[in-house]
């Protein structure tokens, strides 16, 4: 009983201490205090999932295909992609290329690019089934759209965004793809993809040059696409491709896993991180992240390609070249991603 007794005292004279403190802040000439602003940087864009590799396949020369099971996964729409953290803790983007009613698993394909920044080959050589990965997402800023008729032009591994619009689309849709390869062996998806194009096509017409479906090895022709009024282009590849597509149809559709180039270039500028009362040089050849983070090196960041948002700031002062592929239009009116974006002038400033 002593000690039931000394449990209900502590209770009730921490009670009367937090009535106490309560009514000392109300009567307080600040109270209530002003709400802080929601902050921008680091703000989470999805939650992440831990998903057993099922499956990791070589489906074309250079190509390999990882298939990620759990349960419930959040639904998608063709055009989405998911954030990959590899065992480095390197975080790369991949296009989800399965079904999108498929809640079991997703499936993602990556090339061996030799000479990148060793994303795709740690997914090659060091990532294995069995092996848990942590993935963010979906997210899709690459939707497919309502149209009178659909035009496609994949570059290599620019097939696996589209592929999963090809299967949604109705049989009876009106539309084309241009598939270009260094040659057929290296090409993802290839049989498939011709498979698609003859179904809902009556086998008369199945002869025709153009078809659904036309597959190039080598550098495609791309005055032989012909696109009419009412017609969505949607593009994914290298980034020469899709600047000589981006040239000939304005108002194509693209989809980038590399941050954005300038068509000015780069140039130094001075960069002021106002709360902790510091100016910065960021060079031509560097970012404002590595510009940053040699002054604040916790500072958060994660794809530095400008896809993720972890490294969104507040930008209080100056003009921003956007270089990102995530930011809204309201949100690049006050903020940027500064693992890819600059200034457009000699001097920007950052709310950090």
């Amino acid at each position: 009983m002593p000690k039931l007794r000394t449990v209900v005292l502590a209770a009730g004279a921490a009670l009367l201490a937090r009535r106490a403190l309560r009514r000392r802040i109300q009567a307080s000439p600040l109270w209530p205090m002003p709400a802080l602003e929601e902050p921008t940087s680091g703000r989470p864009r999805s939650r992440a999932l831990r998903l057993l590799v099922t499956s990791h396949e070589t489906i074309a020369d250079g190509v390999v295909q990882l298939r990620l099971e759990g349960r419930d996964l959040p639904r998608w729409e063709p055009g989405a992609h998911l954030d990959l953290v590899l065992p480095s803790g390197l975080v790369r983007q991949y296009s989800l290329c399965g079904d999108p009613e498929d809640t079991s698993s997703y499936t993602v394909a990556t090339r061996l690019v030799a000479d990148g920044r060793g994303g795709s080959r740690e997914v090659h050589e060091q990532v294995t089934e069995g092996m848990e990965l942590e993935v963010r997402g979906p997210r899709n800023r690459f939707p497919l759209v309502e149209a009178e008729s659909y035009v496609f032009v994949a570059g290599g591994i620019g097939i696996t965004p589209l592929l999963a619009m090809l299967r949604t689309l109705p049989e009876n849709a009106d539309w084309r793809l241009l598939y270009a390869g260094r040659d057929r062996a290296s090409m993802p998806f290839l049989e498939e993809v011709e498979k698609l194009g003859r179904m809902g096509v009556p086998p008369g017409e199945r002869s025709r040059a153009w078809g659904r479906v036309t597959v190039v090895e080598g550098r495609p022709d791309l005055d032989a696409l012909e696109v009419g009024e009412g017609a969505a282009v949607y593009c994914c590849g290298p980034e020469g491709l899709m600047t000589a597509v981006a040239a000939r149809f304005p108002d194509v559709r693209l989809e980038r896993f590399a941050p954005r180039a300038s068509s000015d270039g780069n140039a130094e500028f001075e960069l002021e991180l106002r709360r902790s009362g510091r100016t910065l040089a960021v060079p031509a050849d560097s970012t404002v992240l590595a510009a940053v983070r040699r002054e604040l090196p916790d500072t958060a960041y994660s794809c530095e390609q400008g896809f993720c948002g972890t490294c969104q700031q507040r930008v209080l002062e100056g003009e921003i070249d956007h270089r990102d592929e995530l930011l809204t239009d309201e949100e690049r009116a006050d903020s940027m991603l500064i693992c890819v974006s600059r200034a457009r002038g000699d001097r920007l400033v950052l709310d950090m």
